[in-house]
């Protein structure tokens, strides 16, 4: 099997932000992980990725917080996306201007 890609997308979350949601299935599981998914999801404001989930080889499952590297236990692909958008929404009510 070749790797193949699942989605790769952008959303637009406000003015200034987006979400980039890219998901590959791949042949074995990467270094560190136990699924065979490769997955990068980033939360972007004003130009900086404020949030960041990634399962770069040798690292495994783990999360970007506030300039800190924090496991992630990956369940499946719907309880990543649902994770990573209550982290975007926990991050915007915590950073909210108003």
């Amino acid at each position: 099997m070749k790797a193949r890609e699942l989605f790769n997308r952008r959303v637009p979350v406000a003015e200034q932000a987006f979400a980039e949601l890219v998901l590959w299935e791949v042949p074995a599981p990467l270094t560190g992980s136990k699924h065979r998914y490769k997955y990068r999801l980033a939360f972007v404001v004003a130009g900086i990725c404020v949030l960041c989930y990634d399962n770069e080889s040798s690292k495994g499952d783990h999360k970007h917080v506030r300039g800190r590297e924090v496991k992630y236990r990956f369940v499946s692909v719907d309880r990543l996306v649902a994770d990573f958008f209550e982290d975007v929404k926990r991050w915007r009510d915590e950073n909210s201007n108003d």
